[in-house]
């Protein structure tokens, strides 16, 4: 397969995964390349030598490609770093696939990111490709539509992404339309978007989902997962359980069999469950520490 769907990568300080990840998308030798990374915290022992190693890494492109860098030289942050470089990104192509340094992707992940944004670049239901399935499945069946946009390994197109706001007002109204047949769900996500937008939480994705949600779009997800995250450990941003059961995911790498839908453009309610209970861990529980973190210490 030609990869012509430019790919983006964004790194930062952790040269082992990026090298993985990096040799997947060499492997993959996309023609145009978009090479996005945060500068080192100050304060930050040895981080200056570990960003300077990663960039070595990710500028030695062997293969013929047009390449784009977004280097920043002072530390920008989770939030400020990944949506100022998707914004970056989109100005300079009209689709793309993105990944982040601890994303490893299988060679099934670019086949089916290309042709679904091909499938769908006229269809303004869809908002979103994603590489992820948390069901443990291993047989492929085509492809569904989902509530949620997860973006460990993903793609969308310009005109989606002009409708991403990174400092979203309270988005109470949506939480209700969204949710409000499920009280525990919509509180937890009101637990969420009460941290984000009081500034409690640093991140640039919720936004994303946020996106999606404001304008009842859906994303396209495979009946199998593509994409592997590599980045688990104590170096890891938000995923620093190492003995998480998504941490053990394998992604499949096939040839067919993710080229069709498996039903109407309408969110899969029960596989969505899945990714509640396995990704997001929708539960009281999980509603209680985000509100009381204390009591993670009691037994």
């Amino acid at each position: 397969m030609a990869l012509t769907t430019p790919v983006a990568f964004f790194v930062f300080n952790r040269p082992e995964p990026t090298s993985t990840v990096f040799a997947a998308i060499a492997a993959a030798r996309p023609q145009v390349l978009l090479l996005v990374a945060d500068g080192a915290r100050a304060d930050r022992h040895g981080e200056a030598e570990r960003v300077a190693e990663v960039r070595s890494i990710v500028s030695s492109v062997d293969w013929p490609c047009e390449v784009f860098t977004d280097f920043s030289e002072t530390n920008l942050g989770c939030k400020q770093r990944i949506s100022s470089g998707i914004d970056w990104v989109f100005s300079k192509v009209e689709r793309a696939i993105i990944l982040e340094d601890d994303c490893c992707p299988s060679p099934a992940f670019f086949r089916f990111a290309q042709d679904m944004l091909e499938r769908y670049a006229s269809d303004r239901r869809i908002y979103s490709i994603s590489g992820s399935n948390f069901s443990g499945s291993t047989t492929p069946s085509g492809h569904y539509f989902s509530n949620f946009a997860l973006m460990w390994g993903w793609a969308t197109w310009r005109d989606r992404w002009a409708d991403y706001e990174v400092d979203p007002d309270m988005p109470s109204e949506i939480l209700r339309r969204m949710w409000w047949n499920r009280p525990i769900a919509y509180l937890y996500w009101k637990r969420i978007y009460t941290e984000l937008t009081s500034g409690r939480i640093d991140t640039w994705d919720y936004q994303w989902l946020l996106t999606l949600w404001r304008k009842g779009a859906l994303t396209v997800r495979p009946s199998v997962n593509l994409v592997q995250n590599i980045g688990f450990g104590p170096d890891a941003t938000h995923t620093m359980n190492s003995e998480d059961q998504m941490a053990m995911m394998t992604a499949w790498d096939g040839d067919c069999g993710l080229e069709e839908p498996t039903g109407a453009v309408q969110a899969d309610n029960t596989r969505d469950m899945i990714d509640e209970r396995v990704w997001a861990r929708i539960n009281w529980k999980s509603i209680l520490l985000m509100r009381f973190p204390w009591l993670a210490r009691l037994k």
